[in-house]
């Protein structure tokens, strides 16, 4: 198994878990606004980190220079998906269809989940780097 697919499955396991219990809790307590709410920020984290581990992959063999650069473009392209995101949710869905703080705890716990998977993935494959001669 590669590294990005074990960083990936580490990752993707409990933010699965964390994410249902999310939308169990949220729809329980704000009916279907919070089930909206919910579901848009599992998929908004999902994405998210899903491209840094994707960019990990088809930078696996380039020049380190080059991955630095890809890296911060995608992370510079993210945050500005982001924000276009969010302001399309605030401006066109209204906080009856979607619960706003159903919304962001959802995602806080997904990211939590997100990175808390992907560090244990990362320390159970005890990669080594390698440090370049004398």
């Amino acid at each position: 198994m590669s590294t990005e697919r074990a960083l990936l499955r580490g990752a993707v396991i409990p933010t699965i878990v964390v994410g249902v219990i999310s939308l169990i809790a949220s729809t329980w307590l704000k009916g279907s606004a919070g089930l909206v709410g919910a579901l848009l920020a599992q998929f908004v984290v999902v994405i998210f980190f899903a491209t840094n581990i994707g960019a990990a992959r088809l930078t696996r063999d380039l020049d380190p220079v080059m991955t630095m650069a890809i890296a911060m473009f995608s992370y510079m392209a993210k945050v500005l998906a982001l924000g276009v995101f969010l302001w399309l949710i605030t401006t066109f869905i209204s906080a009856e269809a979607c619960d706003r703080k159903a919304f962001a705890l959802s995602a806080v716990a997904a990211t939590f989940a997100w990175l808390g998977g992907e560090i244990r993935a990362y320390l159970v494959l005890k990669l080594h780097l390698q440090l370049p001669g004398k």
